[in-house]
Order: structure tokens, then C-alpha cells, then sequence
């Protein structure tokens, strides 16, 4: 079984140290468990939780060396946030991980890997509001504050709190397939993706004179083996190209191309994974065109050839 190992540094936010442990211990294949999830501080000590209260875990920073993920949560500790350094203690924590190891955080939890030096010349976020500052702690990262979480092959990051659910859900999806993805979805009651990034919640004033764009990407979803362009969606809700495009990129935090190639290259997967149906006939059905768009589009998104994703995530 996969061995997830939480790494709580004092103070933890308390959202997102319940994240992790409850969406992928929702994660089930044939009513069997695919991650055992463990919890430790930097010590054997309580850790301080923010909001008021301390938690008490049942394992010390030795099953840091037996873990195949690391997960650091959203943390207010000083050294990471405000000083670009990590204590004696939480080094030692940190230099128990196996170099095999995939590491993941949440939220601020980006400031301790940043800080150890494990983001430097990678991709990463983390929450909107704190982006300034991490970018001036740590000017190696190519911080991309947009976007809901990162993937960087064996380091992700998260954005803001809610996103670290997002982040979970994309691992449990890349190792095991949509369908348990969704399963643990809806046993948290989460939607299994959302669209677009964290740039739809950064604070701005949003127009108010144009009515939303949600009508219109619910009828798209329903039309994405047809030939969609900005006109014909500007037309459905009835704005000028330029008045939907200023509002769909506001709602969306993304172009509505970009969103429909996002959508379209899901569908695919989807197809890929629960029929048997011919790669070319998968392309059309998801509006990719042809057999050798599908195989562009798929490996830009996850790096793999669609016979090998239905290999791999084939429930048929």
C-alpha cells in the first residue's frame, strides 16, 4: 500500500492538515484501501494548530524514512514564511525523506519546501495572498499564483487552502484512474475537478453589467464533439466577443479556448477509460479532431500516449 506521511510544522493550519487524510483515505478499489496515511510533527511533541488548540499525533518523524509521499500543510512557522530559513529540527524532519520520494504541499505548506531548497527552479504556487512575499523569500521559484496546484512531476504544490482537495484529488487520479478520483469525490462531497485557477478568487472588481458565462459552459459541455468557437459561444450568451471573453476569463481564470481544450481532452480520458471505443472515434467524440490531436493534446496534458492511458486506467 501507498504510504502517505503528513508532516504537521508548528503552527499548522488546521483546514489542510485534515485534507490529505480524509480524501485519500476515501480512495477505494474494490473496497480495498490504496494509501495508508500517517501523521507526525518535527518532534514527538504536540504541535501547536492554528486558531487555538494543539494536536497530538500517534507517530514521530521516523516514518518520514517509509514514506512513498511527504505532505506539508499550510504552516504559519516564521523561518519559512517570513525569513526564507528552516530550523535544526525541521531540516532533520526533512532530510528523513527518501530521495524516491514524491513531495507534495498545501497551501503555505510551499514555504517549507521553497525554503529547503526543493522548489528552486521549479514550478509551484501557493495561496494568492501570500504570493508577494514568496516571491520575494524566493525569487528561484517560478511561482505561478493562477493556478489552483502544480505538477512537476514528483513535487506538487497547492494553492489556497480548498485547493489542497484539488491537489489530492489530480494524485489519486493520476494513480489510479478517474473513476476512484470521482469515487472519493463524492464520498467528500467535493466536485471531482473544478474548472479553472485561483485567479477566479484573487480580490478584484469583476464587471456587473454582463450577465455570468455558466449557462453557456454548461451547453458547451454538452456540445464538445461539435465544432465550438469564441463567436458561437459569444452568440449563446448573447455578449459581444470581447464583453464574453473579459467575463469568461474573470469567471474562469483562463480563455475559453483554453477551457474547451481543457474540457475536451477530460472528455477524452473519460472515454479512454470506460469504452472501447477506437482512439480516432475518442478524438472526434471529445471535438480533438483526429487520432494524432487526441495524442498532442493528451501528452501535453499528462505526458502519455492514449493506448497507454487506456492500458493503464481502463475500467473495461
Amino acid at each position: 500500500m501507498h504510504r502517505i506521511v503528513v508532516l504537521a510544522v508548528s503552527e499548522v493550519v488546521g483546514y489542510d492538515l485534515n485534507i490529505p487524510p480524509q480524501v485519500f483515505r476515501s480512495a477505494r478499489k474494490d473496497g480495498r484501501a490504496l494509501y495508508d496515511v500517517r501523521i507526525c510533527g518535527i518532534d514527538n511533541r504536540p504541535v501547536r494548530v492554528s486558531y487555538g488548540y494543539e494536536a497530538r499525533f500517534d507517530h514521530g518523524p521516523e516514518v518520514l524514512a517509509e514514506a512513498d509521499t511527504v505532505i506539508i500543510p499550510g504552516t504559519r512557522a516564521t523561518g519559512p514564511r517570513h525569513q526564507g530559513t528552516v530550523s535544526g529540527k525541521l531540516a532533520d524532519a526533512l532530510a528523513l525523506i527518501p530521495a524516491r520520494a514524491r513531495v507534495m504541499s498545501i497551501c503555505t505548506g510551499a514555504f517549507v519546501l521553497a525554503a529547503a531548497g526543493i522548489l528552486d527552479g521549479r514550478r509551484a504556487t501557493t495561496h494568492w495572498a501570500h504570493a508577494a512575499e514568496f516571491r520575494r523569500l524566493y525569487p528561484e521559484v517560478k511561482l505561478d499564483e493562477d493556478v489552483l496546484f502544480t505538477d512537476d512531476g514528483d513535487v506538487f504544490t497547492s494553492a489556497g487552502l480548498s485547493a489542497g482537495v484539488d491537489l489530492c484529488l489530480h494524485v489519486i487520479r493520476s494513480d489510479h484512474g478517474s473513476a476512484v478520483a470521482n469515487q472519493a469525490a463524492r464520498y467528500c462531497v467535493v466536485p471531482p475537478w473544478r474548472d479553472g485557477g485561483q485567479s477566479q478568487f484573487i480580490e478584484r472588481p469583476l464587471p456587473t453589467e454582463e450577465g455570468s458565462t455558466a449557462a453557456t459552459r454548461a451547453w458547451a459541455l454538452e456540445r464538445l464533439s461539435e465544432p465550438l468557437d469564441l463567436d458561437s459561444l459569444a452568440k449563446h450568451a448573447r455578449m459581444s466577443v470581447r464583453t464574453f471573453s473579459r467575463r469568461f476569463r474573470a469567471e474562469t481564470g483562463m480563455s475559453a479556448r483554453a477551457w474547451l481544450n481543457q474540457q475536451r481532452v477530460l472528455h477524452a480520458r473519460h472515454l479512454l477509460e470506460t469504452t472501447n471505443l477506437p482512439v480516432d472515434r475518442v478524438a472526434a467524440e471529445s471535438g480533438l479532431g483526429t487520432a494524432a490531436s487526441l495524442r498532442q493534446h493528451l501528452h501535453a496534458s499528462i505526458g502519455v500516449a492514449p493506448l497507454a492511458y487506456r492500458r493503464t486506467f481502463s475500467s473495461t
